[in-house]
């Protein structure tokens, strides 16, 4: 689940990590007030959208009075973001953050950094990516600086110990204060990722002030959906809004549904299943246009429910229906994909279901004399066939 700047920001300062202060506003009119109650002579008016790049599409700005931070807000919201994230479509702003300005003048020069903790799946471990090159896309700089990319691996029995953190330090070039308070920016970076079962968080920049504080000026939080149980006051920071409509819709009806670009929809039960049913798409020269798991449960609900948000994609020219009877059996599974397909009407696009397990043949006949357009098939072969041909017509 990801989560807004605004809100990754509070969470972090529930750690003692050092964030700007702000205010979250949904109202234009709201802006200026808002602006007034910050200490500051600059003030940042920043998007909050579930994608990055906002600053080079314009979903960050600098204001120097709260009557600029009024205009940049009615700018501002409402507007439709476009991102390489994003995609073409591009999101409604619908909230901004109000900031405080931290690129003050000091004594020293302001810097910033690229820090991030995620799971490495390969090593099994946590892992500290870290650069001097912050403020950056950090594919590219992987790209042309590889040398500039530092990795600190952590045992997740022990987690992150000291030494590890003033390496990190170390590393980044910095001394003195500086250097001390991102030691323990680090190590407080790392209690709020465990507390709060994240999968990825990300500060770009990391900022070293003028006065050599240490900042977390841009956050981007991932919790682990998984963990949520264990995190109630967490899930209710979730904004549906930003989130495909299509896998909202899904999880209405408890079915895992992630939407993909292809022009084959397919529908099956179990997640295995599903990645088999994918590759099978893509070499019978279709490609998928969702990952959709039923469960071991499916029944016509279930199913026409999965038609419905399947068929809400104008790229679908075919849909896949991949089934083991072994939960459920195969007959109980045709005869709900014939009463979904007639309390939907009319499909414009042809059905093919695969079934195998218990009941198998019986649930190929109940398709085959259904008189709808749905084809029915046992095996790999005839289901990748039967999609060539959907795919050719």
């Amino acid at each position: 689940m990801n989560l807004h700047e605004y809100q990754a920001k509070a969470l972090l300062r529930e750690y003692g990590v050092k964030v700007p202060q702000g205010m979250m506003i949904e109202k234009a009119e709201e802006a200026e007030q808002a602006a007034r109650k910050l200490n500051t002579d600059t003030w940042a008016v920043k998007a909050q959208i579930h994608a990055g790049g906002r600053g080079k599409a314009g979903g960050v700005k600098i204001a120097k009075s709260p009557e600029e931070v009024a205009v940049l807000a009615s700018q501002m919201l409402g507007m439709k973001l476009v991102t390489h994230q994003t995609g073409p479509a591009g999101k409604l702003v619908r909230k901004l953050l109000i900031e405080e300005g931290i690129y003050y003048p000091g004594p020293s020069p302001v810097k910033e950094y690229y820090l991030s903790i995620l799971l490495n799946r390969n090593t099994g471990r946590y892992e500290v990516i870290y650069s001097t090159e912050g403020g950056m896309d950090i594919e590219s700089v992987a790209e042309k600086t590889p040398e500039l990319i530092y990795r600190e691996p952590i045992d997740p029995k022990v987690g992150l110990m000291p030494f590890q953190a003033r390496k990190i330090a170390f590393n980044l070039g910095l001394e003195g204060q500086a250097m001390q308070e991102m030691a323990v920016f680090v190590q407080r970076l790392y209690a709020a990722y465990v507390g709060l079962d994240a999968s990825l968080l990300e500060i770009n920049p990391v900022l070293k002030s003028s006065d050599d504080h240490i900042w977390a000026a841009d956050v981007k939080l991932t919790l682990d959906d998984n963990a949520l149980f264990r995190h109630p006051e967490l899930a209710q920071l979730r904004d549906i809004y930003e989130e495909d409509p299509a896998e909202t819709e899904a999880a209405a009806y408890n079915l895992n549904f992630i939407k993909l670009s292809g022009n084959v929809g397919c529908m099956v039960n179990g997640a295995g299943l599903a990645m088999a049913t994918m590759d099978m798409i893509k070499l019978s020269g279709g490609e998928p246009a969702n990952f959709l798991d039923v469960g071991g449960a499916a029944n016509a609900q279930t199913v026409e429910a999965g038609f419905k948000i399947i068929l809400k994609d104008p790229q679908v020219r075919a849909i896949l229906i991949n089934i083991f009877g072994g939960i459920v059996r195969c007959d109980r599974v045709a005869q709900g994909v014939v009463e979904a397909y007639k309390n939907i009407g009319h499909i414009p696009v042809p059905i093919i279901v695969r079934l195998q397990g218990t009941n198998a043949e019986e649930g190929k006949r109940l398709i085959d004399e259904s008189g709808l357009q749905v084809y029915g098939a046992t095996t790999i072969e005839e289901a990748a066939a039967l999609v060539q041909k959907a795919l050719a017509n």
